[in-house]
């Protein structure tokens, strides 16, 4: 049975919307996530004098995902003292900081840190990252390496209960278990296999729900230029895809998604495909059926709720 992990998470000023820490049991590292608006009051805590990694985050007017920027210092309040002036970053509305609590954490630590944490984010492709390009880290020896991927392995953790997604792993989508196929307590939730077939346009495309992603997979095709209305906000994800290299003219009129790609809802993933605004509860079927994305979580629900005379 999977374990389950206890996150310590405390409003610095009583305030949800203010300053708060995050810490796990038996780990040296300490979160502090702020809005903006509290930067001063951020600074003066005496954690912001330390030796850390931060992001600085906000949303992308052209795109759908966040954007992000990774940073490194020897003294995090005045760096960021230092962004908030900075007209190239005018973009973050909130900022996180890790320290660590024994201070333990040196300038070769935090480069290193830094760079992991650029590739990590790159990799998982949930955010458009600020950053030009991952810098190169110090040499550190092989405990501390291996220190310093334990203590990445907590930030994953925290992170994502602040609403930063940025740094989880893309889910590993697989062919679904048989009746006889034995699953253990690390198997990924994954849904039955989706499509979307559209004579109309030529289309076809797969995709597959895992642990609350919603993932296309490499090989499906969407059309080929963005149709739907100017200034949605999906046509910014649709041009961030093309952009980025996901999805690739496929020599026959349309474009492929180069690789599995995560998107936060049926509807998002639908609306690319398509090049326009689309319910993607309803375009996407239960592969081989007609039965849409609507009826099958409907199904979900139904199972585990409680009969309408035990109610």
């Amino acid at each position: 049975m999977t374990k389950g992990r206890s996150i310590r998470l405390f409003l610095a000023d009583g305030n949800p919307g203010g300053i708060i820490t995050a810490e796990i049991m038996n780990w040296t590292g300490h979160v502090m996530f702020a809005p903006r608006s509290r930067l001063a009051d951020l600074i003066r805590r005496p954690e912001a004098g330390r030796t850390g990694v931060y992001f600085l985050t906000g949303s992308d007017p052209e795109g759908a995902w966040p954007l992000v920027y990774v940073g490194e210092t020897d003294n995090v309040g005045k760096r960021l003292a230092q962004h908030n002036k900075d007209e190239s970053k005018e973009f973050w509305d909130r900022a996180c900081v890790i320290t660590s609590k024994d201070h333990n954490l040196t300038k070769a630590h935090v480069l290193y840190l830094e760079s992991r944490l650029i590739a990590i984010a790159t990799q998982a492709g949930r955010a458009k990252l600020v950053n030009g390009t991952a810098p190169e880290y110090g040499q550190l020896s092989e405990a501390d390496i291996a220190d310093m991927e334990f203590f990445i392995e907590q930030v994953r953790i925290v992170l994502p209960v602040l609403g930063l997604e940025f740094l989880r792993e893309a889910p590993k989508v697989s062919a679904a278990p048989s009746a006889t196929e034995a699953v253990g307590p690390e198997t990924p939730v994954q849904s039955p296999l989706f499509e979307i077939i559209s004579r109309k346009h030529d289309l076809n495309a797969e995709a597959r729900e895992v642990d609350g992603d919603f993932i296309v997979l490499a090989g499906s095709l969407a059309r080929k230029e963005w149709s739907g209305m100017e200034g949605h906000s999906y046509q910014g994800l649709y041009h961030q895809l093309v952009a980025s290299g996901t999805l690739v003219p496929n020599g026959t009129g349309h474009l492929v998604f180069k690789q599995d790609t995560v998107f936060r809802s049926p509807s998002a993933a639908a609306a690319v495909v398509f090049g326009r605004a689309s319910n993607g509860r309803k375009e996407w079927c239960v592969k081989g059926t007609r039965k849409t994305y609507a009826d099958w979580q409907e199904e979900q629900v139904e199972a585990v709720s409680p009969a309408a005379s035990e109610v």
